[in-house]
């Protein structure tokens, strides 16, 4: 399992199409995902999860990877984050 803390660093949060970006890209991995700001945390591949967790510019999440291709889930999911969800700010 990968335990790790990653920040929300986009200018307008996980609002729907940053939620929906990340909902698809934990979709595309076999291990489970989650994610939240604390306990009890939801499932990452739920874009209607991901939209309740009201994550603004500066959130820290907590994701948990735990599978058989957690590294490669982490990875992706980590870049997508750094590079603003692909919106440039």
């Amino acid at each position: 399992m990968i335990h790790s803390q990653l920040d929300i660093i986009n200018k307008l949060g996980l609002h729907a199409r940053a939620a929906t970006k990340l909902a698809s890209t934990a979709g595309r991995f076999g291990c489970t995902i989650r994610t939240g700001k604390q306990e009890p945390l939801v499932d990452a591949k739920s874009v209607m999860s991901l939209m309740l967790l009201a994550a603004s510019k500066g959130s820290s999440l907590i994701f948990e990877f735990d599978g058989e291709d957690e590294q490669d889930a982490f990875d992706a999911i980590s870049d997508l984050l750094a590079d603003y969800f692909g919106e440039g700010e």
